[in-house]
């Protein structure tokens, strides 16, 4: 019998030791097997206390998703205990963060039980004058067991497992991650602890910049960013356009949905602040110009921000105003800065324009920036705002105080829309859009010049409440005719288009080939009707999306590429079209072109792209081909861009097979299909929808659950199918075990699924999208993990199911009535005939106060769908 064991990260004095307990075999076999029971029980305790344990008849299902629970939180972290703060801990923290608020808390800190609830620690925070300890208590999250994602292999990846202190083997607390890969994972362990949703929300808005971006990385001491390093051809800068949208709008939903009245609290309080990264976005016309290239780092900046971080702590990262202290801000100017952004990079029927560098969600369509317009987050602002303006609607405050150059932004942008809205009867011209386009875009571009020159001011003024509903009510408009605009033929929508814009012809719009992206986001957009939500999954199904073999979906459509001798050929009738490139090919010049044996036309081999062609060009002016270069310059690179396509071409996403390939699953999506596809069943049944329309809702909701494959054979899933993982390539099985965003949107819909729902701070129990196979036929013990940190058992018998809540047991029964039964700590019972719980009795589940021993559910049989 054999061993594999990593004993890594020894001493020399380590490995002397291990040399000795080596001649003792039978010793080390048994320490070994009792660490590896040792370890398994911590990881059930970890997966247990994030609601990762269940007990189902359908044992495949219920490993799944511990298998995406645990994946969540090796990303994203999980909370130590409970809602528990260590003063230790706090301490550390708060100097790292800032070492002036530290020492002036200092001497209350210390009067602190060593450990305290973040409870407490809020209302600490809250009773004090101070902005900045508010603010660092609002954003304290006491995580642990967190890691950054990323692929080892690639040189700009770090990480950092940082669990245990290498000195005295103490445990640490702390978290990082890239900015899009940590807020996911935060959005399912929010559910199993939502009192630390106002944290999450406000580390994401404090890691936000006054341009309504985020930078590349977040820590629990703060923020970092790319850098431009001369000799590291690796090197790259950029902000990528879509999270500052849908991973906050996740947060502001839940939130509401849990703590109706908490964003309220924060609506005009200054306890918010910017991020200061060193890039500076270009003007409007230079962006216009160039829009490929748009972002300077500002190395002067860099250094200033480092020196500030070593002065001050984390802070010194914060932007300052006028004055030179951290500048606050309230909660309206952070949504307002992150929804004007993009509001000001809106091109009418063509989407978000792509210019700050970076893509979107998905990386492998690099190539789109600066040419590109996204849809995707078009579908997704639209959700926003319509959320943005049912928060404002119900908040009681009618005015509220915002910095003054925020307000000439926003001011500018509703003068615009304002302007031009009687287009929206028809559809815009190219020249119209453009008009928009520019107006908006110079909006944005004055904003941020004031800021990179001037800084803020300080001074204040007031947006009524009827004026942020008139914006909303401007905006909301022009995105829905929009997502009208880009119906496809074929019912589905487009995800990313292609502008060109000239002066002369305005801007105009041409469109790329369908993705999966562009239908999730579109269902997920909150704009169609079930029926319409219906017609397209069902047309979905039919598109070259679909792949049959694993029943499931890939991003974009499959495609066979041009071997390379078909490419880079120009056809003989562009080049009789032109003088020059005839009198090149006549007198044997080959900078340009060159005609080979067979009589084919090709370019120089050594041009990247339209740039080079352009050197080349002017190179030869310089010769006997001046005049004829000045006649055909426009021309020339006219027949490039046809025989290359240059402008539609997307990046690895359209050459490559693997990952986000060609023929690829990437299985991320196919999970986020899933889960706006649960989201629209239950808005169906809520807007009273045909009983054919949310039948058939379910039906695709199931299909592409299985599709995902846990009751797929190892065979065809090419792994085991209980784990989650990253991609399923056309010619191989599962690749990369699944550290991905995937088993977020998994939990999510898993808790949908047994019927989990939470609205106006009420927790509610129902059938879901359960299917009958997950009730138990026989008797079985369910082992849960409970808020002690102590395995308990429930003995379940037929006829039932079970899973944690906030890690409170939840066991359903099925039979013809709806009933509760909550099981309290002192021995009480409550009955009820309804299946949801009142505000008082869902807070203490949420609160994990553990007064709560159980909760029985009865449920009618004949509601389960499936």
């Amino acid at each position: 019998e054999w061993m594999i064991v990593a004993n890594v990260n020894q001493s020399a004095s380590g490995i002397a030791d291990l040399r000795i307990r080596l001649k003792s075999p039978t010793s080390l076999e048994k320490e070994v097997n009792a660490d590896v029971e040792m370890g398994t029980k911590g990881l059930r305790m970890l997966a247990g206390a994030a609601d990762g344990l269940q007990s189902t008849r359908d044992q495949l299902r219920t490993s799944r998703h511990y298998a995406n629970v645990l994946y969540n939180i090796m990303r994203g972290g999980i909370f130590d205990h409970d809602y528990d703060v260590e003063r230790a801990d706090l301490s550390s923290y708060l100097q790292n963060a800032n070492k002036k608020v530290y020492k002036s808390f200092a001497k209350q800190l210390e009067q602190l039980p060593e450990v305290f609830s973040v409870q407490t620690l809020r209302a600490l925070s809250m009773k004090s004058k101070n902005a900045d300890f508010q603010r660092l208590c609002l954003e304290y999250l006491p995580l642990k067991f967190s890691r950054r994602h990323g692929d080892p292999s690639r040189p700009w990846n770090k990480f950092s497992i940082n669990t245990r202190s290498e000195v005295d083997g103490s445990k640490i607390l702390d978290y990082e991650g890239n900015w899009r890969d940590i807020f996911q994972n935060w959005e399912a362990l929010a559910h199993s602890y939502p009192e630390f949703m106002d944290s999450m929300i406000h580390k994401f808005l404090n890691a936000s910049t006054f341009e309504g971006y985020n930078p590349y990385r977040v820590t629990k001491s703060g923020f970092d960013w790319e850098v431009i390093e001369p000799n590291d051809p690796w090197s790259y800068i950029g902000y990528w356009g879509d999270h500052q949208i849908i991973y906050l709008l996740k947060f502001l939903e839940f939130i509401e949905d849990y703590y109706p009245s908490r964003l309220a609290e924060y609506w005009d309080k200054a306890l918010f602040v910017y991020a200061n990264v060193p890039y500076k976005i270009k003007s409007y016309y230079d962006t216009l110009a160039d829009p490929k290239d748009t972002i300077v780092f500002d190395h002067d900046l860099d250094h200033k921000i480092n020196g500030f971080k070593e002065k001050v702590g984390a802070d010194g990262a914060l932007l300052r105003g006028q004055d030179g202290k951290v500048y606050h801000v309230n909660l309206v100017e952070k949504l307002l800065a992150t929804m004007l952004a993009k509001c000001s990079n809106f091109i009418p029927e063509a989407g978000i324009w792509l210019n700050t560098q970076r893509p979107e969600w998905n990386d492998a369509n690099n190539a789109l920036v600066g040419n590109g317009v996204s849809m995707v987050t078009l579908y997704y602002l639209r959700r926003f705002l319509a959320k943005f303006r049912a928060i404002v609607e119900k908040n009681a405050s009618n005015k509220v105080e915002v910095s003054e150059e925020l307000v000439q932004f926003f001011k500018s942008v509703v003068l615009t829309l304002e302007t031009h809205k009687n287009s929206l009867e028809a559809s815009f011209s190219d020249h119209e859009r453009l008009q928009i386009m520019d107006g908006l875009g110079m909006a944005g571009s004055d904003y941020r010049e004031q800021i990179y020159n001037s800084g803020y001011s300080g001074r204040k003024a007031s947006l009524t409440k009827n004026e942020l509903l008139d914006f909303t009510d401007s905006m909301l408009p022009y995105l829905e005719h929009s997502i009208d605009a880009n119906q496809r033929e074929d019912h589905l929508y487009h995800s990313y288009n292609l502008i060109e814009v000239a002066a002369k012809k305005g801007t105009t719009v041409d469109y790329l080939s369908v993705m999966l992206e562009g239908q999730v986001a579109v269902l997920s957009s909150g704009y169609l009707s079930p029926e319409n939500v219906l017609n397209l999954l069902d047309n979905l199904k039919q598109s070259a999306l679909y792949r049959e073999d694993q029943y499931s979906y890939i991003l974009y459509p499959n495609k066979e590429l041009p071997r390379f001798m078909d490419k880079n050929v120009i056809p003989a009738s562009s080049v009789k079209s032109s003088a020059l490139l005839t009198q090149l090919v006549k007198e044997g010049n080959r900078q340009i072109l060159e005609q080979d044996m067979e009589g084919e036309y090709h370019f120089n081999g050594n041009f990247n792209n339209a740039k080079d062609l352009k050197n080349a060009l002017e190179e030869l002016e310089a010769n006997l081909y001046s005049k004829l270069i000045k006649q055909e310059k426009e021309k020339i690179l006219e027949i490039f861009e046809e025989v290359f396509d240059h402008k539609s071409f997307t990046g690895r996403s359209g050459t490559f097979f693997g990952y986000e390939g060609l023929g690829s699953i990437y299985w991320h999506m196919v999970s986020k299909l899933l889960l706006a596809v649960m989201e629209c069943s239950k808005s169906a049944i809520e807007q009273g929808a045909s009983e054919e329309v949310v039948q058939g809702l379910i039906t695709h909701f199931h299909e592409i659950n299985e599709g995902i494959g846990v009751h797929k054979s190892p065979e065809l899933y090419g792994a085991f199918p209980t784990d989650p993982y990253s991609h399923t390539p056309a010619t191989k099985g599962a690749q990369q075990p699944g550290m991905t965003g995937q088993v977020k949107e998994d939990i999510l819909s898993r808790m949908a699924e047994l019927g989990v729902e939470v609205r106006e701070g009420k927790l509610s129990f129902g059938a879901g999208l359960l299917q009958k196979e997950e009730i138990l036929t026989e008797n079985q013990d369910f082992r849960y993990i409970d808020l002690n940190n102590e395995e308990q058992s429930i003995s379940l018998s037929a006829g039932s199911l079970a899973f944690t809540y906030c890690q409170t047991p939840v066991i359903y029964t099925f039979g013809k009535e709806k009933a509760m039964e909550i099981l309290f700590k002192d021995g009480s019972v409550k009955k009820h005939n309804e299946v949801i719980l009142d505000t008082d009795t869902s807070a203490k589940i949420f609160q994990r106060t553990g007064e709560i021993n159980m909760i029985k559910v009865s449920l009618p049989l004949h509601e389960v769908p499936m």
